[in-house]
């Protein structure tokens, strides 16, 4: 099921509050194909976090088997809800628990959202003075439905709603709401700031839990091997959002062919070819030895 259309209109400057939000909600987004592919692979204690490191690999003599299966390890963005789908017993459970709580807060603060200001299906009247939903204006693309249980005997019927669209629709409708875009219909309100500054800390905590999974959350690992270059220690960092970086300990006396960053020799990006090179070179001569 694809998701609908979404459309953006310009509007006032959003409070920051609100915009830190939407950079957050759009952080996540961007990672949630590497979270939903990290369930189905096992923890692993390297760094660079796999996911981080496709475009090192390539150029590394010893992963040249590995990358003939690179293309099977690509993230998928996987609209489909993870609690609405079947799929194969994780191999991460850290990072299935991450998809899932991270899933279901984005949901319910959009079911939140669609109280606070979205305008209720338009009721009528039909010709037996009956009260009866107007049906097109339930199927509103841009509407955001909340799920339902419907008895239905035996067991409850369940209706998914816009749930069914996935994270990815949850997110972009949530941002549009906090952002305040298509107030000037008569679907939406503008959301209160109370209502923003709680749903900007929901967002912010999605975030944490996403890029904690992935190991992306700023923390520092020192490296077991030394630099090539002057043989001080490497101390690498993967920072929000998945760029990986790394410095060397000895400063400006370090003769690597990389930037000086606050005094210290520093790779990362494309940079981070040379290193790993440099490395790989260095494990092998001291193999030979």
């Amino acid at each position: 099921m694809s998701a609908p259309p979404f459309t953006l209109r310009a509007q006032a400057a959003p409070a920051p509050v609100a915009q830190r939000a939407a950079d957050d909600l759009l952080a996540i987004r961007e990672q949630w194909g590497d979270l939903l592919a990290a369930i189905a692979r096992p923890p692993a204690a390297e760094w660079p976090p796999r996911d981080s490191r496709a475009y090192i690999d390539g150029h590394l003599a010893d992963q040249a088997d590995e990358d003939e299966h690179q293309a099977d390890d690509e993230p998928t963005t996987g609209r489909t809800p993870l609690t609405l789908r079947q799929h194969p017993a994780p191999l991460n459970l850290t990072a299935l628990d991450a998809a899932l709580d991270v899933e279901r807060d984005l949901f319910d603060l959009a079911d939140q959202l669609a109280a606070q200001a979205q305008r209720p299906v338009r009721t009528g009247r039909d010709r037996h003075g009956r009260f009866i939903r107007d049906e097109a204006d339930a199927a509103d693309p841009a509407r955001w439905t909340c799920a339902y249980h419907r008895d239905a005997g035996p067991a409850d019927a369940v209706g998914h709603g816009s749930r069914a669209y996935g994270l990815h629709w949850a997110a972009v409708w949530v941002e549009g709401r906090l952002l305040g875009e298509d107030v000037d219909g008569d679907l939406f309100t503008a959301v209160p700031a109370r209502v923003i500054d709680e749903a900007a800390a929901v967002a912010s905590r999605a975030r944490r839990t996403v890029e904690r999974a992935l190991g992306r959350d700023g923390r520092t690992t020192d490296l077991p091997e030394p630099c090539p270059w002057c043989g001080g220690t490497l101390a690498a960092r993967t920072r929000a959002g998945g760029e990986p970086l790394v410095m060397c300990s000895i400063g400006e006396g370090c003769a690597a062919p990389a930037p000086l960053d606050r005094g210290r020799r520093m790779w990362r990006g494309a940079d981070l070819v040379a290193l790993w090179v440099a490395m790989y070179a260095a494990r092998q001569e001291t193999a030979g030895h």
